[in-house]
């Protein structure tokens, strides 16, 4: 296989502009030199399933009840028996909460960025986001990379491009099912690394503008899975399997380029990528989730989340290090529940319990759960105070996450919350703390270094710890 990074030296890099699209719509702006990879000597995960529900859930209504608070902020929600001491689960969760002894709750989480695009991004990298709160929605080239996307650098760097990415995003990109995909929300972009790093992306389709397929049940042919790329050029891995000029012009394209390396440019090295991925008979196995059992899949819920969740354990399985799951808004608020209490309750909070307990579960059941890193979590929290329809609006700077899997402590939880779950009194959890955990547990020292558009290393996170005590 060809690497990225082959005949590359010295402390300066020079940009490779590579124009045109690849067969997967990915173009390159900058190859970069990563400092040599240093090792934690930690390294309990091998994988990590990153389940992000944007918008950001009420950390009232999911896993820090205050049942003591006055009305106007308690919620609706009561509190039920879990396997967790001290944990105040919500009732809309009984599923987990059954389980509660697999994860742990962070309860303290926070940040000053109280904006989903901004924050989106925060939690993604580990960065505050370029841009100041309002200046944009989109993701831009200047973005800092995403964990995921260094994951894949490094592992390019390491041993080149090899079959499945190592970085995938589900069901789709960010945004793309909201408001007619006007906004290509940022953070899980490879940004200024370069789109060589970008994550293999799914595609999926709304039936119309007030759809929500992530909490109804999906038809097969809505659950496709097909690679973004493709899926625009209107080849899918179904047909491409039945198509074998086509393979063997692939065959012809990788022998050629083989045989004039020193001619490589980066359009090519991204050329390879898309063959390598779609020439794959374990990318399309790994992705034709039909091979799953009809009662696998029930167990998940049929709903895009929850097939989503069950695609990700079948990517990492495929040797995938790093999926996200999106839970997107898609018919106007979703998660952000200023409004949409009530779908909070009929479909966000039931979908979610199904599909991350059967995830655990199943993850358990495989023996995969003590090597992969299970996170669930948003990019803010919503206010103490909610309205008369008990919507509650953005809220910063304090939200939980639920983290899982290799090795974490369950049954336990992290941090302390005020009275009114407003602000944390004890352990609060930056992004870059966040970002140093995830590394660290990747067995990925937190400060490996990388070289910035102007060629200086910069340390993966800056001012973050690792969480260690979750172990």
């Amino acid at each position: 296989m060809l690497s990225l990074c082959r005949n590359i030296s010295g402390t300066r890099r020079t940009f490779l502009k590579a124009g045109g699209a690849g067969l997967l719509g990915l173009h390159l702006d900058q190859l970069l030199q990563a400092d040599t990879e240093r090792k934690t000597g930690f390294a309990r995960a091998k994988s990590i399933i990153f389940l992000f529900l944007y918008g950001g859930p009420s950390q009232l209504e999911t896993f820090d009840l205050k049942p003591d608070a006055p009305e106007k902020i308690r919620g609706p929600f009561k509190p039920i028996p879990c396997k967790t001491p001290g944990l105040k689960i919500s009732e809309a969760l009984p599923r987990l909460a059954a389980i509660s002894n697999k994860y742990c709750v962070i309860r303290t989480l926070t940040h000053s960025y109280n904006d989903h695009s901004g924050a989106g991004h925060y939690i993604q990298t580990g960065k505050r986001w370029h841009l100041p709160i309002g200046g944009g929605f989109n993701a831009t080239p200047q973005d800092w990379p995403s964990i995921g996307s260094v994951v894949e650098f490094l592992s390019q760097k390491k041993v080149g491009i090899q079959g499945n990415p190592k970085y995938a995003v589900l069901p789709a990109w960010l945004g793309k099912l909201q408001d007619e995909g006007q906004y290509r929300r940022p953070g899980e972009y490879a940004g200024w690394l370069g789109k060589a790093y970008n994550p293999l992306t799914t595609s999926v389709e709304k039936r119309d503008p007030k759809d929500n397929p992530y909490w109804r049940d999906c038809t097969d042919e809505e659950l496709k899975f097909e690679l973004d790329g493709l899926a625009r050029s209107e080849i899918s891995l179904d047909r491409l399997q039945d198509r074998v000029s086509l393979l063997k012009n692939f065959e012809a394209q990788r022998q050629k380029m083989e045989s004039s390396l020193a001619e490589l440019t980066p359009a090519n090295q991204i050329r390879e990528r898309a063959f390598s991925l779609v020439t794959s008979e374990k990318t399309r196995q790994a992705l034709d989730i039909r091979l799953e059992s009809t009662a696998v899949r029930d167990r998940y819920g049929r709903g895009l989340f929850g097939q989503s969740c069950l695609m990700a354990r079948r990517l990492i399985e495929a040797g995938t290090r790093f999926v996200t799951v999106h839970y997107d808004c898609c018919d106007g608020y979703s998660w952000d529940s200023h409004l949409h209490s009530r779908d909070v309750k009929n479909h966000l909070m039931p979908t979610f319990d199904q599909a991350t307990a059967a995830l655990l579960v199943d993850l358990e059941v495989r023996g995969l759960l003590q090597e992969t890193l299970v996170v669930a979590l948003g990019e803010m929290g919503r206010t103490p105070q909610a309205n008369p329809e008990w919507g509650r609006n953005h809220w910063s700077t304090l939200f939980p996450a639920l983290i899982a899997g290799a090795g974490v402590r369950g049954g336990t939880t992290y941090g302390v919350s005020d009275k009114d779950a407003a602000y944390p009194i004890d352990h609060p959890v930056s992004p870059e703390d966040l970002a140093a955990t995830l590394y660290h547990a990747l067995g990925i020292d937190p400060e490996t270094r990388i070289n910035d558009p102007q060629g200086r290393p910069v340390p993966l996170v800056d001012q973050g710890t690792p969480i260690t005590a979750l172990w």
